[in-house]
């Protein structure tokens, strides 16, 4: 995995070619199935905005590629778990019937950046059946990747990102560290440390025609390490970051990944 090299400044506008330039350099290939993390701002000035970058995406994968990001709407949960801001105690039942139904096509993304919310709406997009961790993915493998997400599975062996570890998928960082990795939950599903538990979920959800307030218990998922763990797993692997446009960009094959940080845990988290 090498950089892409330019003359330009960090001044210079990004064009959907410099992005489609940038991407193969950093060793994105006809036919990947690929999870991408983005944030827009950090590729600098990007001219044609989400478009270009989804665009340029697509054009490298090909058709035969499959392109999936994440698209979370973590505000239809539990609202007595909230806590940035709390809900006050007597809210909680007025707040549980009044959160909007999960509906894929209509749920927007919740702190997935601009490039995530647009592309859950980019045509012939599909998402998975989640209601606060659903993905959304385009190309041949979306159907395998995205069938079987259910509540009580959010980021395990049943989840997209399960199946993208059973496809050897990739995970492409742009502008963005392991601490955005959603990769590495799969991860904590597997590790075993003291401490590890669950909790219970709830979200409302079309049960037989109608709203239903829908209680599952989840995995309760800690990431504040995630970024030391990625560090660590680079340079362990001699991994290279490259550059999409102006930001630091990181393209890796998830398998590898997972399997590093699932014995890091159960080290490191001991």
């Amino acid at each position: 995995m090498t950089a892409a090299t330019s003359g330009t400044t960090k001044r210079d506008p990004v064009t959907r070619s410099r992005l489609v330039q940038d991407l193969r350099a950093l060793g994105l290939a006809p036919g990947t199935c690929v999870l991408v993390h983005c944030s827009l701002s950090r590729i600098g000035l990007v001219i044609g905005g989400t478009r270009a970058l989804i665009d340029a995406l697509l054009e490298v994968l090909g058709p035969s590629g499959t392109l999936m990001m994440p698209a979370h709407s973590g505000d239809l949960s539990e609202p007595s778990r909230w806590r940035d801001p709390p809900v006050p105690a007597d809210w909680v039942d007025r707040v549980r019937e009044e959160i909007p139904v999960w509906d894929p096509q209509r749920t927007p993304t919740r702190g997935m950046g601009a490039v995530a919310e647009h592309f859950r709406r980019w045509p012939g997009v599909v998402r998975s059946n989640h209601p606060q961790v659903s993905f959304a993915a385009l190309g041949p493998e979306a159907p395998r990747l995205l069938a079987d997400h259910a509540p009580g599975d959010a980021l395990g062996e049943t989840s997209p990102i399960g199946a993208l570890y059973a496809l050897d998928g990739q995970v492409l960082l742009i502008g963005v560290d392991h601490g955005r990795d959603t990769s590495l939950h799969l991860a904590e599903y597997r590790a075993r440390w003291p401490g590890r538990g669950r909790h219970t979920e709830g979200a409302p959800m079309e049960v037989d025609g109608r709203r239903r307030w829908v209680r599952f218990d989840e995995l309760v998922l800690e990431d504040d390490d995630f970024q030391r763990l990625g560090a660590e797993y680079e340079a362990a692997s001699d991994l290279p970051p490259g550059r999409v446009g102006h930001a630091t960009s990181r393209l890796l094959r998830q398998r590898p990944l997972v399997d590093w940080a699932t014995a890091w845990m159960e080290r490191c988290r001991a």
